[in-house]
C-alpha cells in the first residue's frame, strides 16, 4: 500500500490482522499516532512507516513483534525515546528511525540486536553518549549516527564491527581522540567523523584502512602530522581534513593516492612547500589547500591535473610566479590565488579552456598586463584582480560577461579609459576600479548594468560629468566617486537611488548647491561631499536622512545657517561642517542629537551658544576654532554665554536696545564737543585711581584681573615662558582648567601718547584679526600696576626654542618644517594682502613663531608692528571676518 497518496490516521483495527507478515504503508500522508495495538501482529517480519507525517511517541508494544526483521519508521515527525524494549528483536537485522525529532538516551538494549546489519538513527535530537555494547553488533554493515547532539568519547570498542562498511558520526559533539582501534575495520569504505570536537592526533592505524573509499575528519580540533602512512589508502576518492589545527608538512607519498578526487586540506597550520607528486593525482578535480603557511612556488607538476576544475591556494605564503604550463588546464572553472606573495606576469591564457568562472588573485605582487585571454572568457562570475601591480591599459582589455556578477581591479596601475562594455554586463552587481590611473568620463553607459550594487571609481583621473543615466541603477547601495576631477553639479537624478547607503563624491571640483533631493535617500548612512566647491545654503531636507551616521560637507563654500532641520538626525555619529562660510547661531535643536560624538564646525563664521551635548562639550579647540562668536563651557577656550531668558525676554530687550541706540546715538551728536574737552582729563583721573580696564570678550574686567594676578602669584618668574622688547609672557591656568599666554607690557598705562598708541595699535591689530596661522587676542587690560595682554596658548612654545633642544629638534621632520614654512607664509600674505593698510611685522625671528600641539605655525608679537599708512592713528578692520580666510 506504499505510494498510494493515503491520507489521515492508520486504523487501529490494523492490529486485528494477526496473520500479517508484511506493513508497507510507506510514502503516503498519513498523520497521527502510530496505534499500539499495531503490537499485536506477532507474525510480522516488515514494518515500513517510512516517509509519512506520523508523530507522537513509538509505541512501546512494538518490542512485541519478536519475527521483525525490517523496521523502517524513518522521514516522520516521532519524537520522545526510542523504547528500551526495542531489544527485544532479536531478529531485527535494519532498524530505520532516522529523521525524525527523537530525543532522550540510546537505549544499551539496542547491543542486544546482535542480528542487526543496519542502523540508521541519524538526524534526531539523540544525546549523550554511544553505549559502549554497540560493539556487539559484530554483522553490522552500516552505522549512521551522524546529525544528533551525541557526546563523550568515541567507544574503542567500535573496532569490534569489523562487518562495517559504512560509519558516521558526524555533527554530533564527540570529544576526545579517534580510538586507534578504528584501523580495525578493515572492510570500511566510509568514515565520517566531522564536525565534532575530536582533538589529538590522526592514529597512524587509519592507514590500514586499505578499503577507505572516503575520509571525513574536518571541522575538528585534530592536531600533529598527517601520517605519511595515509598515502596506502590507494581506493580513496575524497581525502577531507580541512578545518584542523594539524601541521608540519604534506606528506610527499600523497601522490599515491591516484584515484583521489578531492583533497581537502585547507585552514591548517600546515607549512613547507607543496609536494610536486601532488601532479600524480591525475583524477583530482577538486584540490583545496588555502590558509596554512604553505611557502615556495606553485609547482609546474600542477600541469599534469588535466581534470582539476577547482584549484585554491589562497591565504598562504607562496612566492614565485605562476607556471605558465597552468595554461594546460583546460578544464579549470576557479582559481583562486590570492593573498599570497606571488609575483611575475599572469599567464596570458589562463582561460584557454573558456570554461573559467571564477578567478581571484588580489593581494599579491603581479605585475605586466591583465590576460588577453580574459577579453573572451565569456563564462566569468567572479574576477578579483585588486592590490596587485598591474599595468594594463583596461580601454580594451575586458569584453561583454552575460554571467559576471563581481569585478575588482581596484588599486593596481591600471590607466586608460573605461570601456562602454561593463554597461552589458546585464548581471554585474560589484564594480570596483579603485586607485588606478584612469582618466577619461564615466561611460553612460554603466546606467544600462541595472543591477550593480556597488560601483567604486574612486582615486583616479576621471573627468567631466556624472552620467545623468545613473538614474536608473536603482538597486545602488554603494557608489564612491571621491578622489577624481569630476566637475558640474551633482545631478539631482540621484534622487532615484532609494537604495543608496554609501555616497562619497569627496575631493572633486563639484559646484552648484547641495541637491535637496539627497534629503530623499531615507537609507543613506555615509555621505561625503568634502573638498569640493559646492556653493549655497545647506539644503533643509537633508534633516530627513534618519540613518545617516556620517556627514562631512567641510572644505566647500556653503553659506547661510545650519538648518534646524539637522537635529532630526539622531543616527548621526560624525558631522563635519569645517572650512565652509556658514553663519549665524548653531540651532537649539542638536541638542537632541545626543549619538554624535565627533564635531567640527571650525573656520565658519559661526556664533552664539553651542550645544549642550557632550560632542560639543568634549570637542577640542582645533574643531571650534576660526569663528567669531562662539561661546559655552567647553574644553575649547570660548567666553561663557550670558544667561538666558525666555524668547519673549530677549524680544523685549532687543526692542529696548534698539530705542536705546537710536537715543544714544542722538544725544552723542549733541553732545560729541563737550565730550572731547572733557576727554583727557577724565582719562587721566580714571588711571590714577587705579581702574580697570577689559575688552574683546566683555568679561568681568575686576574678576579677571584678580584671576590672573592670583594664577601668576602677581607675575612671579617662575610663570614666565618668555621675554619680548615690549614684555614678559606668562602662562596662565584659570581653576577652569582653560589656558591662556598672558603678555605683561614693561610700560605701565601711565597716559604717555607714545607708549598709549603703540599699545592700543598692537591691539587694534590683533583684536581684528582672525587667521589659522596667527595668534589670536583674547582680551587686553590696562590698569595703573600692570597693563596686560591675554593670548591664545600654543602648547610647544616658540620655533626658536624646539630647534635649540635636540630632542625635539629630531621630531621635525622635513614634512613638518615644510608645512611650518607654508603656514608662516600664508601668515604674512594675509598681513602683506589681505588687511587694509596692509601690515608689517617688522620682527619676524624664530623666536616671534609659536608651535600648536599639531606643530602649526603661527605669527606672534605685533609690538613693533606698524601699518603702511602715512598716518598710523587711522585704522581699517582687517580683511575677510573673523571666520577662516584663504591666504
Amino acid at each position: 500500500m506504499g505510494k498510494n497518496q493515503l491520507s489521515g490516521l492508520i486504523p487501529k483495527e490494523i492490529g486485528n490482522l494477526k496473520s500479517l507478515v508484511d506493513l508497507g504503508l510507506y510514502y503516503n500522508s498519513l498523520s497521527g499516532l502510530i496505534p499500539p495495538n499495531i503490537g499485536n501482529l506477532i507474525n510480522l517480519k516488515t514494518l515500513y512507516l517510512y516517509s509519512n507525517q506520523l508523530s507522537g511517541l513509538i509505541p512501546k508494544e512494538i518490542g512485541n513483534l519478536k519475527s521483525l526483521v525490517d523496521l523502517e519508521l524513518s522521514y516522520n515527525n516521532l519524537s520522545g525515546v526510542i523504547p528500551p524494549n526495542i531489544g527485544n528483536l532479536i531478529n531485527l537485522n535494519t532498524l530505520y528511525l532516522h529523521h525524525n525529532q527523537l530525543s532522550g538516551l540510546i537505549p544499551r538494549e539496542i547491543g542486544n540486536l546482535k542480528s542487526l546489519v543496519d542502523l540508521e538513527l541519524c538526524s534526531n535530537n539523540l544525546s549523550g553518549l554511544i553505549p559502549p555494547n554497540i560493539g556487539n553488533l559484530i554483522n553490522l554493515n552500516t552505522l549512521y549516527l551522524y546529525s544528533n547532539q551525541l557526546s563523550g568519547l568515541i567507544p574503542k570498542e567500535i573496532g569490534n564491527l569489523k562487518s562495517l562498511v559504512n560509519l558516521s558520526l558526524s555533527y554530533n559533539n564527540l570529544s576526545d581522540v579517534i580510538p586507534p582501534n578504528i584501523g580495525n575495520l578493515i572492510n570500511l569504505n566510509n568514515l565520517y567523523l566531522n564536525d565534532n570536537q575530536l582533538s589529538g592526533l590522526i592514529p597512524k592505524e587509519i592507514g590500514n584502512l586499505k578499503s577507505l573509499v572516503n575520509l571525513d575528519l574536518s571541522n575538528n580540533s585534530l592536531s600533529g602530522l598527517i601520517p605519511p602512512n595515509i598515502g596506502n589508502l590507494i581506493k580513496l576518492n575524497t581525502l577531507y581534513l580541512s578545518n584542523n589545527n594539524l601541521s608540519g608538512l604534506i606528506p610527499p607519498n600523497i601522490g599515491n593516492l591516484i584515484n583521489l578526487n578531492t583533497l581537502y586540506l585547507y585552514s591548517n597550520q600546515i607549512s613547507g612547500l607543496i609536494p610536486k607528486e601532488i601532479g600524480n593525482l591525475k583524477s583530482l578535480v577538486d584540490l583545496e589547500l588555502s590558509s596554512n603557511q604553505l611557502n615556495g612556488s606553485i609547482p609546474a607538476s600542477f600541469s599534469n591535473l588535466s581534470n582539476l576544475e577547482i584549484l585554491f591556494l589562497r591565504d598562504n605564503q607562496l612566492s614565485g610566479s605562476i607556471p605558465q604550463e597552468l595554461e594546460n588546464l583546460k578544464n579549470l572553472i576557479l582559481l583562486v590565488l590570492d593573498t599570497n606573495q606571488l609575483s611575475g606576469y599572469l599567464p596570458r591564457n589562463i582561460c584557454q579552456g573558456g570554461k573559467l568562472t571564477n578567478l581571484s588573485v588580489h593581494t599579491n605582487y603581479f605585475t605586466g598586463p591583465i590576460p588577453k585571454s580574459l577579453k573572451n572568457c565569456k563564462g566569468l562570475f567572479r574576477v578579483r584582480l585588486d592590490q596587485n601591480q598591474l599595468t594594463s591599459n583596461i580601454s580594451e582589455d575586458f569584453g561583454v560577461y552575460p554571467n559576471l556578477d563581481f569585478m575588482d581591479m581596484s588599486h593596481n596601475n591600471l590607466y586608460g579609459e573605461i570601456s562602454h562594455n561593463w554597461g552589458q554586463c546585464p548581471n554585474l552587481e560589484t564594480l570596483r576600479m579603485a586607485g588606478n590611473n584612469l582618466i577619461g568620463s564615466i561611460p553612460p553607459e554603466i546606467g544600462n548594468a541595472t543591477k550593480i550594487h556597488v560601483l567604486d571609481l574612486s582615486s583616479n583621473h576621471l573627468v567631466g560629468l556624472i552620467p545623468r543615466e545613473f538614474r536608473k541603477l536603482s538597486s545602488l547601495v554603494e557608489l564612491m566617486l571621491n578622489g577624481n576631477k569630476l566637475s558640474g553639479c551633482i545631478p539631482s537624478e540621484f534622487g532615484s537611488l532609494n537604495d543608496l547607503e554609501y555616497l562619497d563624491l569627496s575631493t572633486n571640483k563639484f559646484n552648484e548647491s547641495i541637491p535637496s533631493i539627497l534629503g530623499d535617500l531615507l537609507k543613506l548612512h555615509y555621505l561625503n561631499l568634502s573638498n569640493n566647491k559646492l556653493a549655497q545654503a545647506i539644503p533643509f531636507k537633508l534633516g530627513k536622512l534618519g540613518q545617516l551616521n556620517y556627514m562631512d560637507l567641510s572644505h566647500n563654500s556653503l553659506e547661510g545657517k545650519i538648518p534646524s532641520e539637522m537635529g532630526s538626525m539622531q543616527s548621526l555619529v560624525t558631522l563635519d561642517l569645517s572650512h565652509n562660510n556658514l553663519s549665524g547661531s548653531i540651532p537649539s535643536s542638536f541638542e537632541e542629537m545626543r549619538g554624535l560624538s565627533y564635531v567640527d564646525i571650525s573656520y565658519n563664521h559661526l556664533e552664539g551658544p553651542l550645544p549642550n551635548i557632550s560632542a560639543f562639550r568634549e570637542a577640542p579647540p582645533e574643531r571650534l576654532k576660526g569663528n567669531k562668536g562662539l561661546c559655552g563651557n567647553v574644553r575649547a577656550l570660548l567666553p561663557p554665554c550670558n544667561a538666558h531668558g525666555s524668547k519673549k525676554d530677549h524680544t523685549v530687550i532687543f526692542s529696548v536696545l534698539a530705542v536705546f541706540v537710536l537715543l544714544s546715538a542722538l544725544f552723542t551728536i549733541v553732545f560729541v564737543i563737550v565730550q572731547r574737552k572733557k576727554k583727557h582729563q577724565d582719562t587721566k583721573q580714571n588711571h590714577m585711581h587705579g581702574e580697570i580696564s577689559f575688552s574683546v570678550l566683555n568679561f568681568d574686567g575686576k574678576s579677571m584681573y584678580e584671576e590672573i594676578i592670583r594664577a601668576t602669584e602677581d607675575f612671579d618668574s617662575i610663570y614666565c615662558i618668555g621675554n619680548g622688547g615690549h614684555g614678559s609672557v606668562y602662562r596662565v591656568n584659570f581653576s577652569s582648567g582653560d589656558v591662556v599666554a598672558v603678555k605683561k607690557l614693561h610700560m605701565l598705562w601711565d597716559g604717555e601718547t607714545k607708549f598709549q598708541k603703540e599699545f592700543l595699535n598692537e591691539v587694534r591689530a590683533l583684536s581684528e584679526i582672525r587667521h589659522r596661522n596667527i595668534v589670536k587676542l583674547y582680551d587686553f587690560c590696562a590698569h595703573k600696576r600692570h597693563s596686560f595682554l591675554v593670548y591664545e596658548y600654543l602648547e610647544r612654545g616658540s620655533l626658536a626654542t624646539m630647534l635649540s633642544k635636540n630632542e625635539e629638534a629630531k621630531e621635525l621632520g622635513w614634512s613638518k618644517r615644510v608645512n611650518i614654512v607654508k603656514g608662516l607664509a600664508h601668515a604674512l600674505s594675509y598681513m602683506h594682502h589681505d588687511c587694509l593698510p596692509p601690515i608689517v611685522h617688522c620682527d619676524i625671528s624664530s623666536k616671534n613663531i609659536l608651535l600648536d600641539s599639531e606643530y602649526e605655525a603661527c605669527v606672534s608679537d605685533f609690538g613693533t608692528s606698524k601699518f603702511l599708512n602715512p598716518d598710523s592713528t587711522n585704522w581699517t578692520a582687517a580683511a575677510g571676518t573673523y571666520g577662516y580666510m584663504e591666504p
